[in-house]
Parts: structure tokens; C-alpha cells; sequence
């Protein structure tokens, strides 16, 4: 299981990252710091030379948050199917749930990952 916390700034708001117009934590940030749980939840476990990908996230983003709250994200493993790996997620502001939801993550070789993507213009 893995657990950070942030503190949501004006930076962090629906307002500034184009998902709506009222200032509070907007739904896209959220995400990201669920997905970054999720990284950090299996970094301990990760052999040299391989990362995880994100390939679906399932999530409820059920109360909103206010500038200056404090956002606590944590990931625990439901299950592993090979290489995926499919985490619980959620976020609380103290006691009150923010968000709950899924997230799946592959284990991958970077290096072969990195050389199946081709740069924009190719």
C-alpha cells in the first residue's frame, strides 16, 4: 500500500486546468495523483530496467476540494493478473471520502516500450 498527501493550490483547480470553472480540485489533478500513488505503490517491487504504464482508471470523483485542503491519496494491490496489476484507490480530505475508484497498471520493459513509440512527425 502506498500513501501520499497534497495540498491543493489554485495551480490544482478545475479553473486552471480547463475541466470547469469553479476553484477547487479539478478532476484531471485528481487523477494524477491517484496514478502517482499507484507508481509509488509498486516502485519498491520494480526490477532494474522496467516501469509501469497506466491503462485504465475507473474513478469517482464524489466531493469537491477547496484551495488549501489537504488531499490524502493512497493505492493498495487488489489483484495481479501476469504484468497488471489492478490497485483500489482512493482519496480522502481528513475524514471525508474524495474519490474512490480503480486503477490498472502494466509492468513493462522500458526500453522496448520506449522503441515501440514513434515521435510525432515520423
Amino acid at each position: 500500500m502506498a500513501t501520499l498527501t497534497h495540498t491543493v493550490t489554485e495551480a490544482h483547480t478545475a479553473q486552471a486546468v480547463g475541466s470547469g470553472d469553479v476553484p477547487v480540485l479539478g478532476t484531471p489533478v485528481l487523477l494524477a495523483w491517484l496514478e502517482a500513488t499507484t507508481v509509488a505503490a509498486l516502485e519498491p517491487e520494480l526490477t532494474p530496467g522496467t516501469t509501469s504504464v497506466g491503462t485504465r482508471v475507473e474513478v469517482e470523483h464524489s466531493t469537491a476540494s477547496p484551495v488549501g485542503a489537504q488531499v490524502t491519496t493512497t493505492a493498495d494491490v487488489l489483484r495481479r493478473d501476469g504484468r497488471m496489476v489492478i490497485f483500489t484507490v482512493a482519496a480522502h480530505e481528513g475524514s471525508r471520502l474524495v474519490a474512490s475508484g480503480e486503477v490498472r497498471r502494466v509492468v513493462v520493459d522500458r526500453e522496448r516500450f520506449l522503441a515501440r513509440v514513434s515521435p510525432v512527425g515520423d
